[in-house]
C-alpha cells in the first residue's frame, strides 16, 4: 500500500509540475510587451476570409483587415450564398475603404465534405499571389498580422498558424469562452510549439502556394477539418509548422449552449482526426492529480485537506499570473467551471460523430476515398472522363 500510495503522490507531483512549467512556457510566448516582428522580406500577400452570417463583432473585424500595415497584399472574401446577411456590411465596409485591393467572391466550389473549405477554395483558385493566408471571420487582424506571418515563415517553416485568444467577452459565458481558448487551448499549442511538434489551427493558415500546389488544396479535405489535414501534409512533407500571434478573437455574447456545442464539436473532430493523441484529454484539468493525491494520502494513513488545498493553489496561481502577463480576461469561476466540464465534453466528444455548424450537420468521420462526383462536373470535362472509357472492355 506505501508503493501504491507514493506512486499515486507522484504521478500528482507529475501533473502540477506540467501545469506549472505549460504556463511558464505559455508566459514567454504571449507577454503582450513582445519584441515587434519584422521580417527581412515582405512578399506580396493574398489574404482570403471566408464569412458566413453576421457575429456581434463583425465590422469590427472586418475594418481589421483594412488596417493592417503591410505594403501589398489583396483581400479576397468569399461567401457561399449570395443571401447571406454579412454581404451588405462587407460591402460598407469595403466601400468605405475606395481605392483598396477587396473583392467579394460568392459561391463554392465542391471539394469535400467542410463547407468552410468549399467556400475558401475560390479564394485560392482566384488568388494573385505566391503567400496565401486564410484567416477566420471571427479574428482580428492586428496592424503588424502579416508581419508577423512572413517573419516565421522565413525561419524554414512549411506553414505559419496561430491559436485564437478570447477578448471582449459580454457575459459569465463569453468568459467561460474565453477560459477554454486562452489558458487551456492556447497554452497547449504553445507548449508543444516550443517542444518542435507544432500543429495547424484553422483560424490562421498561412501557406506558400507551392506547398500547396504540391499536395493539392484538395488534400486539404482529406480530413474533416482542414487544420488536421493541414497538419498531416506539413508532418509528411517533413517541414515544420510555426507559430504566431496569438491573435484576438472577439467572443462577445455566448449562451450556455454555444460554448458546449462548440467544445463538443471540437473534441469530436480532434478525436476522428488524432484519436491517440485524444485519449491523454481525459486526464486534463485538476481532477486526476487531485484524485490521485487524496487516494495517496489515504493509503499512506494520512487524512487531511490541507494537501488538496494546497495543490488547487499551486494548480491555479500560475494560470492566473499567465493571464494577467497576457492581458487576457481572468476571473477564477469560469476557470473552475471549464475544468468541471472537461470530462463531460471529452465524454461527449467520443460519442458519435455528428455535428452542426452554421446550420448544416457534418460529420468528423474521415473519409478514406475522395470519389469526384460526376453530376458536378463541367459538361466539357464530364464528356471526356465518359469519352475516356472503352465500352467494349
Amino acid at each position: 500500500m506505501q508503493f501504491f500510495g507514493f506512486a499515486c503522490l507522484t504521478l500528482a507531483a507529475l501533473a502540477l509540475t506540467v501545469q506549472i512549467a505549460s504556463n511558464g512556457l505559455a508566459m514567454y510566448r504571449c507577454r503582450r510587451h513582445r519584441a515587434t516582428a519584422t521580417p527581412r522580406h515582405r512578399p506580396a500577400i493574398t489574404l482570403v476570409r471566408p464569412l458566413c452570417g453576421l457575429e456581434h463583432f463583425s465590422r469590427e473585424t472586418l475594418k481589421s483587415t483594412f488596417n493592417i500595415a503591410y505594403p501589398d497584399y489583396e483581400m479576397l472574401f468569399c461567401v457561399a450564398d449570395a443571401a447571406d446577411p454579412i454581404l451588405p456590411l462587407l460591402r460598407a465596409v469595403i466601400a468605405e475603404h475606395p481605392g483598396r485591393n477587396a473583392r467579394v467572391l460568392i459561391g463554392e466550389d465542391a471539394v469535400g465534405a467542410n463547407p468552410k473549405l468549399n467556400n475558401m477554395a475560390k479564394g485560392y483558385r482566384l488568388s494573385s499571389h505566391e503567400h496565401i493566408v486564410f484567416v477566420d471571420s471571427n479574428v482580428f487582424t492586428p496592424p503588424d498580422y502579416l508581419d508577423q506571418l512572413a517573419s516565421a515563415l522565413e525561419s524554414g517553416a512549411g506553414m505559419v498558424t496561430a491559436p485564437p485568444v478570447g477578448l471582449a467577452p459580454l457575459g459569465f459565458w463569453g468568459e467561460l469562452e474565453c477560459a477554454f481558448l486562452n489558458s487551456y487551448q492556447a497554452r497547449v499549442q504553445y507548449t508543444i510549439d516550443t517542444l518542435g511538434r507544432g500543429f495547424a489551427q484553422g483560424k490562421t493558415l498561412f501557406f506558400r502556394r507551392a506547398d500547396l500546389d504540391r499536395g493539392g488544396f484538395a488534400m486539404l479535405a482529406s480530413d474533416p477539418a482542414e487544420d488536421a489535414a493541414a497538419t498531416r501534409m506539413m508532418h509528411a512533407k517533413g517541414k515544420r509548422i510555426r507559430l504566431a500571434g496569438p491573435f484576438p478573437q472577439l467572443v462577445g455574447p455566448r449562451t450556455a449552449a454555444q460554448v458546449w456545442k462548440r467544445h463538443v464539436r471540437w473534441a469530436k473532430l480532434r478525436r476522428a482526426s488524432f484519436p491517440l493523441l485524444y485519449a491523454p484529454e481525459i486526464l486534463a484539468g485538476p481532477l486526476m492529480p487531485l484524485t490521485a493525491l487524496l487516494t495517496g494520502l489515504h493509503s499512506l494513513g494520512l487524512v487531511s485537506l490541507l494537501p488538496a488545498l494546497a495543490l488547487m493553489a499551486a494548480w491555479y496561481l500560475p494560470e492566473l499570473l499567465l493571464l494577467r502577463v497576457a492581458g487576457w480576461p481572468r476571473s477564477i469561476s469560469p476557470l473552475l467551471l471549464r475544468d468541471m466540464l472537461l470530462p463531460a465534453i471529452f465524454i461527449a466528444g467520443c460519442a458519435g460523430s455528428s455535428f452542426e455548424w452554421h446550420g448544416k450537420q457534418m460529420t468528423a468521420a474521415r473519409q478514406t476515398k475522395a470519389r469526384p462526383r460526376l453530376a458536378r462536373m463541367h459538361p466539357k470535362l464530364l464528356w471526356a472522363r465518359l469519352a475516356s472509357r472503352n465500352p467494349f472492355a
